[in-house]
């Protein structure tokens, strides 16, 4: 299958593209490349030829013999997503959207969206893919717009499936140091402490990296009238954790680290999710990596590559930072395009 990739060269993109190789696809990649400096080891065996392109620039013409798109690029966090909320909807809901239009107008039969259960928000008791959403942040709330606007597009020639992605976590070459597991591992290699400021009780779903490219990789493989319309919730029940429970596992991976509780905070995102839907539409998935097992792979990563602190609080490894660095050094502009040097 020839599959188009937005977002080859982020934290996912990069786990995912030699996945899909591995399988035998044919990849046209897509990045505008604004996280090239944050290259933490060598830990994939071959990366796709990647077409340096903002998905806002995507013409007809890029999707000439495409089967089908697997659609990541996008501003990819909370924190991100409100340093400029209407520049994020013109990214993540408009150029999500104009890409799938594009997509239905030039044959391509299969769409794949990453969504996020984050659009869950708060929620009382065990939330499914049939529970209303009630998204808290810009990042969330187009998520939720995309969904809603690609839908109805579905029709016996275009087949969208959108993946509501719990919280991502695990090593990447294109590591990401600003989503909670690893961050709290990096400070436990780092500082040997994790002081948290809150008291760790709200439930977060989490998912592996790994996990998320082998529910991508069988929504490939599925029949197109399996998969049409449908909405995933990708993690498992076993990876529903509070908070404090993430940072105890991290605790007692990593040698030394001292961790501490606060008061309740501010934050109220809370959700637990249930990942039934995917496993009977899906027949064999079933999430290969726990919080555990990925704490252990984090400690294994910086061990081999002696990582400091300097790199794990850079900007390399931060999204804000970084595109805040390339605003602030006048390489993209106010619109995050690239200026011409």
């Amino acid at each position: 299958m020839k599959v188009l990739v937005t977002g080859t060269e982020g934290y996912l993109g990069s786990v995912l593209a030699p996945e899909l190789l591995r399988d035998g696809h044919e990849i046209r990649a897509v990045d505008t490349g604004f996280y090239k400096a944050g290259w933490l080891y060598n830990g994939v065996d071959s990366t796709p030829e990647t077409l340096a392109k903002d998905i806002r620039h995507v013409e007809p013409a890029d999707l000439e013999g495409i089967d089908a798109i697997v659609h990541m690029a996008e501003l990819s966090n909370d924190p991100l997503g409100q340093f400029n909320p209407g520049l994020t909807k013109s990214i993540n809901h408009e150029g999500s959207v104009r890409l799938a239009r594009l997509a239905k107008d030039a044959g391509v039969s299969r769409f794949i969206y990453m969504s996020s259960c984050s659009v869950y928000g708060v929620a009382d008791g065990v939330v499914d893919e049939s529970s209303p959403v009630d998204p808290q942040t810009i990042y969330a709330e187009c998520k939720a717009m995309v969904e809603r606007d690609v839908l109805p597009m579905a029709d016996d020639g275009f087949s969208p499936t959108f993946l509501r992605n719990a919280t991502a976590f695990g090593a990447s070459p294109r590591m990401r140091f600003d989503i909670v597991l690893n961050n709290l591992a990096g400070l436990a290699w780092t500082t040997k402490q994790i002081a948290m400021t809150s008291d760790g009780t709200p439930w977060r779903p989490l998912v592996h990296a790994l996990d998320i490219a082998k529910a991508i990789r069988m929504t490939l493989q599925a029949p197109l009238d399996s998969v049409r319309g449908e909405i995933f919730n990708v993690g498992s029940e076993e990876q529903n954790y509070q908070v404090r429970e993430i940072a105890e596992v991290i605790g007692e991976v990593f040698p030394g680290c001292d961790v501490s509780f606060g008061e309740a905070g501010g934050d109220n995102r809370s959700y637990k999710v249930n990942f039934d839907h995917i496993r009977e539409v899906l027949p064999g998935y079933e999430c290969d990596w726990n919080a555990r097992r990925g704490a252990e792979q984090l400690l294994a990563v910086f061990s081999s590559i002696d990582l400091d602190e300097a790199s794990f609080s850079g900007r390399g490894f931060t999204r804000l930072k970084q595109l805040e660095y390339l605003i602030r050094t006048g390489q993209v502009d106010d619109e995050l395009f690239w200026r011409k040097p």
